[in-house]
C-alpha cells in the first residue's frame, strides 16, 4: 500500500521554498549519474540499459530542476509526463523567464524516477499551478549567481551588471553563461528565507511567459524521433500479450490449453501470473519471440476461468444500487453541511428536485497501454509512459517482492493519457512476466485488451434539490452523488474527511461544491461499493466535475425555468461573491465575481438573447474546473440544431471564455482548451459504454464511437487577460460543454435531457413529454 505522511502538503510535489538552495559547479559525470541521461526523449533516444559515460566538462547545476553546460545549453529537468499538453515547454519557459536564458538554447530532459523528485504525478491540472513560483525562484536564483560570478570575471561591480538572453552585460563588456560555467567558480547557497525574498519579474517585464514561442517538444513529434512507451526496446527482449479474465477481481485460472498456439512460429509459452499485489488476478501471459507471434498465439490459447462475483453485474445494477444508496441519508460524507437545510425546505414556497445520471466512459487513448520490464543487477527497470510514477512504484515492489529502491520507472512520452496512465497497473504484468521467464518482456495490449483492462469513469447517479422562499429567492440546495471512487480504489491515503470524520473521494464530488450562493447548502458524496468491487474506477479527464457539473449546470437551467427567469440572469443573481464564495488569495482572488465575468463575456460573444433559427438554440453553462482552491473560471455557450425527424443533435459552435490567471504558454493553453472542449462534445453526444456481465460492452472503435472530424463544431475560445495566479488548463474546458449542449437542446426544441451521453431516443422522449413532436 502506498502511504503518505499525514500532512496534506505531502500529497503535492515538494516546494523549493521549504529548503535551502545550493549552487555549485560539478562534473558532467556526477550530473549524469544524478539525472540519468538515458531518457532524453526530445533527442529521440531509446532508453539504454547502461548509463552514459562520464565527461569532464563543468556544469552549473543550480538545482535539481535545471543545469547549464559550458556551451550555454540550459537543460530543464521535467518530472511531469508529456502527453500532448506541452508541459515541458510550459515549465521550461517558467525557468527560462527568470533565468534570462536564450530560448534557442533551452532543452528538455524528462527524468526517470528518483526520490529526489518528490511526488511524481501529472494530473488534476496541477502542473503549472504548483510550479510557477518554485521554478521562477529557481531560475531567478540561478540568474543572480551567474550575474555575481560574471561580474567577478568581467571585473565590474555586480550593481552595474544585468543578464539578458544567456549573457551577462556590464559597462560595455559581456560574458556568456557558458563561459561563466567554463571559467568561473560558481558557489552560492540560498536559505529558504532568501529564496522567498527574491523579487520576481512583474508581468510587464516578462519576455517569455505569455508570449508565443516554439514548443520544444514539437520537432521530435513531427519528424518521428520522439520516443513513446510503445517504442521502447532493449536487447534480447521477448513479447507478451495478455489473456484477460472475465472479471477485474476474483477471477482464477482453471486451465490453459496452448495446443493450437504451439503451431505459431516464435511462440514460447503461456502461464498464469502469480501476483502478490493483487493487481492482475487471473491473468495469463502469452510469450513469444516477436510481437506478431504473441498476437497470433494469444488468439489460439484457450483459457478457462472461474469468474469473480462481478460476472453477473450490469450497468443498470450499478445505477439501481446508487439510487438506493442516495435514498439512505445516513450513507456517505457531507462535504458541505450548512445548518438550516431542512428548515429551508420545510418553509419553501417552491421546491424543485431532479435526478441526473451518467454512463461508464472509457479513456480510449491513442496508444494502448504497454510496458517493458528488465532486471539488471538486482534492479528492475520498467519502461512505460506513466502519469503517476509514485503510485505504481510501491505496487511494483510488492508484486516483485523487492524493496522499492530496486525498482526504477523510465520515462517516455505518452500517446495519450487522459487519466488512464495515472493508474500504472499495466506495468505489473510485464514485470511479473519478465520475472517468470528470466528475460526482458515487453507487453503490448491490443485495443480490445486495453478497453477491457481500462479503469473507466464510473457511472453516476445524482439527486439535486432546491428550495425557494416566499420572495422567490433561493433558500437552500442539496446535491447528492453516488459513483465509484477511484481514489478509494487506488490510493486511500488521498481520501478527505468531512467534519464528522467520514471519508470521501474529493475527485468524485468536486464541482458540487460550486460558487453559487444558494442559502443553506448540503453536498453529500456516497461511494458506490458495487461499482468499486466490479471494476477499478479510474480518473478520467475532468474526473468528478465530469458528472457533478453536468448535474449542477443542467439543474441551474431547470431552476431558472421554474423561477421563470432567464438562465444567464438566474446564474448571475447567485454569483454574489460573498461568504465562502468571495474567494481568497492567492489562487481564487475575486471568487464568484470572476465566474460571473466569464459568463457575461461568453454570453456577449454568442449573442445571448437574440432570435435563433427554428430548432436551433443556445445553452449556457459554467465551471470552476476541478478544485475550489485552484479555480479556472470557465463559461461556455453551445449553439445546437436538432433534427426533429431523427432527433439527432448537431453542435454548430462552441463559445468559451476562460480566466486561468496569467497564461504561461498561450499556444499550449489554447490547445488544451480546444482539446478539452472537443472531449466534452465527445462525451456528451458520442461516447459512453455499459457494463454487461462484469465487463464493458464496447471494446473497439466499431461500437465505441468518439467524436469524428465531420462532427467537430466551430470553436471560439477567448482567454481573459489577467496577471492573477496561473491555474490549470487540462480539465476545466471539458466540464462546461455537456450541460451547455443539454441546455441548448431544451432551448431549441423544449426537450430536457438528464443522462449522459445524450442519445436521440432521449431527445425524442423529451419531445414526447413536452408535446413538441
Amino acid at each position: 500500500m502506498f502511504k503518505l505522511p499525514k500532512e496534506n502538503s505531502a500529497t503535492r510535489p515538494s516546494s523549493l521554498g521549504r529548503r535551502g538552495f545550493l549552487i555549485a559547479a560539478a562534473g558532467t559525470g556526477l550530473t549524469l549519474a544524478f539525472l540519468r541521461a538515458d531518457s532524453s526523449l526530445a533527442a529521440g533516444k531509446v532508453a539504454s540499459a547502461s548509463p552514459a559515460k562520464s565527461a569532464t566538462a563543468p556544469v552549473f547545476d543550480p538545482s535539481i530542476w535545471f543545469q547549464i553546460g559550458r556551451d550555454g545549453i540550459v537543460t530543464v529537468n521535467i518530472a511531469k509526463a508529456e502527453m500532448g499538453q506541452h508541459i515541458g515547454t510550459a515549465l521550461a519557459r517558467i525557468v527560462a523567464e527568470e533565468l534570462e536564458a536564450d530560448w534557442n538554447k533551452v532543452r528538455l530532459h524528462y527524468v526517470d524516477t528518483d526520490p529526489k523528485w518528490g511526488l511524481m504525478v501529472t494530473g488534476g491540472s496541477w502542473s503549472v499551478w504548483q510550479n510557477v513560483d518554485p521554478l521562477s525562484r529557481a531560475g531567478a536564483a540561478g540568474r543572480l549567481a551567474l550575474v555575481e560570478e560574471g561580474a567577478r570575471l568581467l571585473r565590474v561591480p555586480v550593481s552595474a551588471c544585468h543578464a539578458r538572453l544567456g549573457v551577462v552585460h556590464g559597462r560595455g563588456r559581456s560574458i556568456s553563461y557558458g563561459d561563466i560555467v567554463r571559467r568561473g567558480k560558481l558557489t552560492r547557497h540560498y536559505t529558504p528565507e532568501q529564496l522567498k525574498a527574491i523579487v520576481l519579474k512583474t508581468p510587464r517585464q516578462r519576455s517569455l511567459i505569455g508570449q508565443q514561442v516554439q514548443a520544444l517538444d514539437i520537432p521530435a513529434k513531427i519528424n518521428g524521433t520522439a520516443v513513446y512507451g510503445i517504442d521502447a526496446q532493449v536487447e534480447g527482449m521477448l513479447y507478451a500479450r495478455p489473456k484477460i479474465p472475465p472479471t477485474r477481481y476474483g477471477a482464477k485460472v482453471v486451465s490453459i490449453d496452448d495446443t493450437a498456439a504451439k503451431k505459431v512460429k516464435g511462440y514460447l509459452r503461456s502461464f498464469a501470473l502469480q501476483d502478490p499485489s493483487g493487481t492482475v488476478p487471473g491473468w495469463v501471459m502469452v510469450v513469444a519471440d516477436t510481437y506478431a507471434a504473441a498476437m497470433r498465439a494469444a488468439d489460439l490459447v484457450q483459457v478457462k476461468w472461474r469468474a469473480g462475483a462481478a460476472a453477473h453485474v450490469s450497468e443498470q445494477d450499478i445505477l439501481n444500487y446508487a439510487s438506493k444508496q442516495l435514498a439512505d441519508a445516513s450513507l456517505g460524507a457531507r462535504v458541505v453541511d450548512d445548518d438550516g437545510v431542512e428548515q429551508a425546505f420545510k418553509d419553501a414556497s417552491l421546491q424543485l428536485e431532479r435526478h441526473y445520471t451518467t454512463s461508464t466512459v472509457l479513456h480510449f487513448q491513442l496508444e494502448p497501454v504497454n510496458a517493458l520490464a528488465q532486471e539488471i543487477d538486482g534492479v528492475w527497470h520498467i519502461h512505460a509512459g506513466n502519469q503517476w510514477q509514485s503510485l505504481i512504484l510501491p505496487v511494483l515492489a510488492q508484486a516483485l517482492k523487492v524493496p522499492e529502491s530496486k525498482v526504477m520507472l523510465h520515462t517516455y512520452l505518452l500517446g495519450g493519457g487522459f487519466g488512464r496512465r495515472l493508474n500504472g497497473d499495466y506495468c505489473v504484468p510485464a514485470a511479473l512476466a519478465a520475472q517468470a521467464v528470466g528475460r526482458p518482456v515487453k507487453m503490448i495490449c491490443t485495443r480490445a485488451d486495453d478497453a477491457r483492462f481500462d479503469s473507466p469513469r464510473s457511472p453516476s447517479v445524482q439527486h439535486v434539490r432546491m428550495a425557494f422562499d416566499d420572495a422567490g429567492k433561493v433558500s437552500a440546495m442539496v446535491h447528492e452523488a453516488s459513483a465509484g471512487w477511484p481514489t478509494q480504489a487506488m490510493i486511500p491515503a488521498f481520501l478527505a474527511k468531512d467534519k464528522q470524520g467520514h471519508p470521501y473521494d474529493p475527485f468524485a464530488i468536486a464541482g458540487a461544491d460550486h460558487w453559487y450562493t444558494v442559502g443553506a447548502q448540503r453536498v453529500r458524496a456516497v461511494s458506490n461499493d458495487l461499482a468499486n468491487s466490479s471494476f477499478r474506477p479510474g480518473w478520467l479527464r475532468s474526473v468528478g466535475p465530469g458528472w457533478t457539473n453536468w448535474a449542477v449546470e443542467s439543474f441551474m437551467d431547470e431552476a431558472a425555468q421554474a423561477a421563470k427567469v432567464d438562465p444567464l440572469a438566474f446564474r448571475l443573481s447567485l454569483l454574489q461573491a460573498t461568504g465562502r464564495n468571495a474567494g481568497s488569495a492567492p489562487n481564487a482572488v475575486g471568487g464568484a465575481a470572476r465566474l460571473a465575468h466569464v459568463l457575461r463575456r461568453v454570453a456577449d460573444k454568442a449573442g445571448w438573447g437574440t432570435a435563433m433559427p427554428p430548432d436551433t438554440g443556445l445553452g449556457i453553462a459554467a465551471t470552476f474546473g476541478q478544485e475550489r482552491d485552484m479555480p479556472t473560471w470557465t463559461a461556455c455557450v453551445a449553439r445546437v440544431k436538432v433534427d426533429r425527424s431523427t432527433c439527432m443533435v448537431k453542435v454548430e459552435k462552441l463559445f468559451m471564455v476562460i480566466d486561468a490567471g496569467s497564461i504561461v504558454d498561450p499556444d499550449g493553453a489554447l490547445a488544451q482548451a480546444e482539446g478539452g472542449a472537443l472531449w466534452g462534445v465527445s462525451m456528451a453526444l458520442h461516447e459512453g459504454t455499459a457494463f454487461l456481465n462484469g465487463e464493458v460492452k464496447d471494446t473497439n472503435l466499431n461500437t465505441y464511437t468518439p467524436l469524428r472530424m465531420a462532427d467537430v463544431p466551430e470553436l471560439d475560445i477567448e482567454f481573459v487577460a489577467s496577471t492573477a495566479t496561473s491555474t490549470g488548463m487540462g480539465e476545466p474546458p471539458t466540464t462546461a460543454v455537456a450541460p451547455a449542449i443539454g441546455n441548448a437542446i431544451f432551448a431549441a426544441v423544449a426537450s430536457r435531457v438528464r443522462h449522459l451521453p445524450i442519445r436521440p431516443e432521449a431527445v425524442l422522449k423529451g419531445l414526447d413529454r413536452h408535446g413538441a413532436v
